[in-house]
Order: structure tokens, then C-alpha cells, then sequence
């Protein structure tokens, strides 16, 4: 278990920038009187899996807002693949290669399934033209149902986006995000609201990707967590609590107190 302490960036921050796409140091953010993140020093490994869990009012929305632009911190410094992008606006960082999804479903549901993806993939490699139409670029295409093949939602390409069930609304929004190309995914509650098989179905499309990419997870369901994540940050009143694997988190006594209450 590492239990880390307020002051300085984290000893695997030290060890250099080669190893972690993503590094935060010093990060706080406060609201008039109330401090939401407090002096956050966080690292993720280049292709981990890491799990962000706390009580409710922890942080852990702020956090995944300060790393994705919604937030400007107050302080701290965010670094991605060794570039601070602090205070970068959403789609800044997104160029970057940070996508997100949210905890409600972010999604065109009046638009196709594909066009839903298609027209993420087109932001990216294109942008928008009035004088050509987008099956003149393949490329984007074959992106497009590529991401759909990715995510199990091949054989529902033509069907609108709200007539599908709320887990295949939950894998369109990741599908959306892997449209954009990123290196790192921030996951918010993906797996909220469905049942005990489509939990399941989702774990596994999360592992199916993760062959490729980093993944960032904030998560309430603990079996989700325990099962999917390489590594779990617990955050505590707007400070990390601890880290570790998730054997050293089930049996930490400080996590176990606050949080997991067991």
C-alpha cells in the first residue's frame, strides 16, 4: 500500500515522465471557501487500468472535470504525455488525446448509432465542410464501424439512438469517445443504471479496450473496481487517502474506516 502524503509530486512522478501519460502535481481547486481538490499529486501508467473511488463530495467529479477542462484548477499543474495542458479548454484537450464520457448518457438520440460515431471520428480527422459530404471521406467510415465493431453495437449501425437499451446507450457513449483516437479514456459510472448482465458485458468490452489505451474509471460499483482496475486512488475529502492494488485497498484500515466500511 502506498499512502501518500500532501507535500511534493509522488516518488513514481520522480522517476520521470516515460512511464505515465498522465501526471498531476500540486493540483487544487476551491470554491470561495471550499476546497474540492487539496495539493492532488496523481500519476497513471501508460496502459493501466486505474480505478477513483471515495465517498460522495470525495472529488472525484472535480477531478475528472480538472482533467478534462471543464474546471480550471486554482492550482497545480496537469500534465499529459509530459505537456501541461492545465487549464486548457475541453476541446483543446481533446485534441490531446483525452476523451470522456459521462455519468448521464451523452448522446445524439435522434442520429443513427453510426452517425453518432461518425460524426466524433469526422471532428477529429476533418472538421466540417459545407461542400463535401461525409461519405467522401472513407477514412472516416471505416473508422466509424470499426469503433461499432469495437464496442458490440455493429448490428445496430442504422438503428436511432434512443431506441436502444440503456447499456447499449452506455457503449455508444464509449464507442463515441474511442471515435476521437484517444490515449487516454476517463470513464464516469459506466456501468450506472444497468442490469447484472449488461455490468458484465460492459467489464468486458472495458478490458477489450484497455488492450490499447489507458483508462481512467470512476466507479461506485466495488465489484466493478475490484475487478477491472490494476490500481485504485481513493480520494478523501478532496485528498488522495491511498493507493494501491486492489488487495492492498480492500485491506487498508484508513480505507476500510472512511469508505468501504467493512
Amino acid at each position: 500500500m502506498e499512502l501518500q502524503s500532501s507535500g511534493g509530486p509522488s516518488a513514481a512522478g520522480r522517476q520521470g515522465e516515460a512511464a505515465s501519460v498522465l501526471r498531476t502535481e500540486g493540483l487544487t481547486i476551491r470554491f470561495g471557501g471550499l476546497t474540492a481538490l487539496n495539493n492532488v499529486n496523481f500519476e497513471i501508467g501508460r496502459g493501466e487500468i486505474r480505478a477513483i473511488i471515495g465517498p460522495n463530495g470525495a472529488g472525484k467529479s472535480t477531478f475528472f472535470n480538472c482533467l478534462t477542462g471543464v474546471l480550471r484548477p486554482t492550482s497545480g499543474r496537469i500534465l499529459f504525455n509530459g505537456e501541461d495542458i492545465t487549464g486548457l479548454p475541453p476541446n483543446e484537450i481533446s485534441k490531446k488525446g483525452i476523451a470522456r464520457s459521462y455519468q448521464i448518457t451523452n448522446i445524439l438520440p435522434n442520429a443513427t448509432t453510426l452517425e453518432n460515431v461518425r460524426i466524433a471520428a469526422q471532428s477529429r480527422r476533418h472538421g466540417w465542410s459545407l461542400f463535401r459530404h461525409y461519405t467522401a471521406f472513407g477514412d472516416i467510415m471505416a473508422k466509424a464501424e470499426a469503433v461499432l465493431n469495437s464496442v458490440g453495437l455493429s448490428p445496430k449501425a442504422d438503428e436511432l439512438a434512443c431506441n436502444l437499451s440503456h447499456g447499449e446507450q452506455r457503449n455508444l457513449e464509449i464507442g463515441i469517445a474511442l471515435a476521437t483516437e484517444p490515449q487516454l479514456l476517463c470513464l464516469d459510472e459506466p456501468t450506472a443504471g444497468m442490469s447484472t448482465a449488461e455490468t458484465h458485458d460492459t467489464m468486458e468490452l472495458i478490458r477489450g479496450i484497455a488492450k490499447d489505451l489507458t483508462i481512467l474509471i470512476v466507479e461506485h460499483d466495488m465489484k466493478v473496481v475490484m475487478e477491472l482496475a490494476h490500481r485504485i486512488t481513493v480520494l478523501h475529502y478532496g485528498e488522495i487517502l491511498a493507493e494501491g492494488t486492489p488487495e492492498e485497498i480492500q485491506s487498508n484500515p484508513r480505507v476500510l474506516e472512511v469508505y468501504l466500511k467493512t
